[in-house]
């Protein structure tokens, strides 16, 4: 249990240094985001085993975030931390999938006992994390950011790859617009949904030489790789 990733989002960063050093005193690994967007983005560039996310926190909160965590893996532990011990806020975490629930204050040895026990119950579906994509003929290496097809090689750069792996790991699924934009650029502006769109087409001129292969724009609502 000690090797496992968690990733921590908590807006009081005074409360998250403690939470943070109480978990690596355990042997966890664990990630300290600010914030709900900061946090989207980070769960989309590792594997986590455990997202600890605080409910109230600026710019996307911790119900928001889970929703768009569960859009991308349906598997991954979730446990929401809260001064609110209000009835309706446990039922709406319970809805979007939060496996337990902790409500400030609380004692660290609680806190690690309910850490302890949603790992121990949800260790062995923990995805492996996956290097190497195969996307037609072409082979993309996460790694290394290297797109590779018999007939060329490519160095992507950093954000292409982040874009591509999302693609790569839901093909033949639509992945909305915004949550595209929040889990690699860490935000949903005009700005950079016009950003998001030159990096697609960038990426569709990357995979050109098979033409089995393609990113498809739903019109309103997001973008499809299928192979």
């Amino acid at each position: 249990m000690s090797k496992a990733r968690i990733l921590l989002v908590e807006d009081d960063f005074n409360l998250g240094f403690v939470i943070q050093d109480l978990l690596k005193m355990e042997g966890y690994t664990v990630h300290l985001s600010k914030d709900g967007k900061e946090g989207l983005m980070q769960f989309n560039k590792e594997e986590y085993n455990l997202c600890l996310l605080d409910v109230m926190m600026p710019k996307k909160d911790g119900f928001s975030l889970a929703e768009d965590i569960r859009k991308i893996n349906a598997s991954v532990p979730i446990i929401f931390i809260t001064a609110k011990g209000m009835q309706e806020d446990r039922i709406r975490g319970l809805k979007i999938g939060a496996d337990d629930y902790i409500t400030k204050p609380f004692s660290n040895e609680e806190f690690l006992l309910r850490v302890e026990a949603v790992l121990r119950r949800s260790f062995g579906d923990v995805k492996t994390v996956q290097d190497e994509y195969q996307i037609g003929s072409y082979t993309f290496n996460m790694s290394t950011y290297e797109l590779l097809h018999p007939e060329e090689s490519r160095k992507l750069t950093k954000k292409e790859a982040d874009l591509l792996k999302l693609l790569c790991q839901h093909q033949g699924q639509v992945l909305e617009r915004e949550l595209v934009a929040n889990m690699v650029w860490g935000d949903d502006s005009y700005f950079v949904g016009r950003s998001m769109d030159v990096f697609i087409t960038k990426l569709r001129k990357y995979l050109k030489r098979d033409e089995q292969v393609s990113i498809t724009n739903i019109h309103g609502v997001g973008f499809k790789l299928e192979s």
